[in-house]
């Protein structure tokens, strides 16, 4: 069954010109013009993916994330015409999977879509399960608990946190991380980003984020995932 993906854009001939194209490449592709119909459409269609533009009217696309991340956990890739790093920062702290700067090519829009998909998916052979101290990870079901309490994590976050995990005690740099998340399809993503999901992941599974006991900063290098809590 193909992918249904939902593209919120305030400009029509935009939303006409990534559903043409996605399309072409096999998706199922429906449309919202600002963030309040995105609300609308996305609980009656429950894509696999939303395309959001950032800048809209009537509802703008943070506002949409902030509301609609409570009800699903969807993944998302933001569109922006502003190049700032705080504006696609402050994207990612609220939940976006990845960014795309406008201008951009349809060709990398279908790349980054696939890219995304593939990291909301698991297959049997990652049907193992991955525990340390309290933190359960389930990742056939894309499921973390926390003390066996469901703990909601976007599809990047998830992923880091898996990464982390198989490989306890490993640092890995802020680059390797990041180019991991994107499956080795390196765009102009900002090694910020890792910092940006890793504060987010702190916030879900550590007890005090301000003193993590897993996911520990290994300074001038990266991060890596304490099995034991000891290390600095």
């Amino acid at each position: 069954m193909s992918k249904t993906i939902l593209v919120v854009d305030d400009k029509q001939s935009l939303r006409q010109l990534v559903r043409s194209y996605l399309e072409q490449e096999g998706y199922r592709v429906v449309e919202a013009s600002d963030g309040r119909e995105a609300i609308f459409v996305a609980r009656h269609e429950k894509p696999d993916l939303i395309i959001l533009d950032i800048m809209m009217p009537e509802m703008d696309g943070y506002e949409f994330m902030r509301i609609f991340s409570k009800e699903a956990d969807i993944p998302v890739i933001m569109l922006t015409a502003r190049i700032e790093e705080n504006d696609r920062v402050l994207g990612l702290e609220i939940g976006a999977d990845d960014y795309l700067a406008k201008p951009f090519s349809m060709r990398e829009l279908a790349a980054r879509v696939r890219a995304v998909l593939r990291r909301s998916e698991r297959g049997p052979a990652e049907s193992d399960m991955l525990r340390a101290g309290n933190i359960t990870v389930d990742r056939a079901g894309h499921l973390v608990t926390i003390d066996s309490a469901p703990v909601a994590l976007t599809p990047s976050e998830f992923d880091l946190l898996v990464i982390l995990m198989a490989s306890p005690g490993r640092a890995f740099s802020r680059g390797e991380l990041l180019e991991r998340l994107q499956r080795g399809m390196v765009f102009e993503g900002v090694e910020r980003t890792i910092d940006v999901h890793i504060r987010n992941l702190r916030t879900k599974v550590e007890e005090d984020p301000g003193n993590p006991q897993y996911i520990q900063t290994v300074y001038g290098i990266g991060y890596r995932f304490s099995v034991s809590g000891q290390d600095s």
